[in-house]
């Protein structure tokens, strides 16, 4: 019996080439919906952004740091964004019976999930790790309010491009 996969969506890589915070709580999420198990496939998401390296391999770096083989990982490097990152592991996890969890930010978590199971996978929402509040209010709110206009326009992109064949 194949174990979950889990979906680490993308965040931002430093100039250095470090991770982000959010980057790295993503990790940690992802590192708790594992919870020890056996089997689980790690797939981290997202190409090379304003730096690089490309986030994919940098999560990668983050999970075999705290002992993830390098075999229980696959790497999605050519998303740019949440919406091209979720066609691209759809291709890569289709057919899939196992769980896919999803590892992410809060104010991300129901866009990604529900884009992952109009994409035809049985996606549910994994724990979130959430650290104090290092970002002013105003910054966490554009999140949320991004968020608000996103999920209903990569909603309909996707729909769109299920329609057209295209996914």
């Amino acid at each position: 019996m194949e174990g979950p996969a889990i979906v680490i969506f993308g965040a931002a890589v430093r100039r250095d080439g470090s991770p982000s915070d959010v980057l790295r709580l993503r990790v940690e999420a992802a590192l708790g919906c594992a919870g020890g198990r056996a089997g689980v496939l790690f797939v981290p998401t997202g190409g090379i952004g304003r730096h690089g390296p490309a986030e994919a391999d940098v999560m990668a770096g983050l999970l075999m740091a705290r002992g993830v083989p390098d075999v229980a990982i696959l790497r999605e490097r050519s998303g740019t964004d949440t919406l091209s990152s979720v066609r691209a592991v759809a291709r890569l996890l289709r057919g899939r019976r196992a769980p896919v969890l999803v590892a992410t930010s809060s104010y991300h978590l129901p866009r990604c999930v529900l884009l992952l199971r109009l994409a035809g996978l049985p996606a549910r929402p994994g724990p979130v790790r959430v650290a104090a509040p290092a970002q002013p209010l105003q910054t966490r709110w554009y999140w949320r309010l991004r968020e608000a206009a996103a999920l209903p326009f990569d909603t309909a992109l996707l729909l769109a491009l299920k329609l057209a064949g295209r996914l």
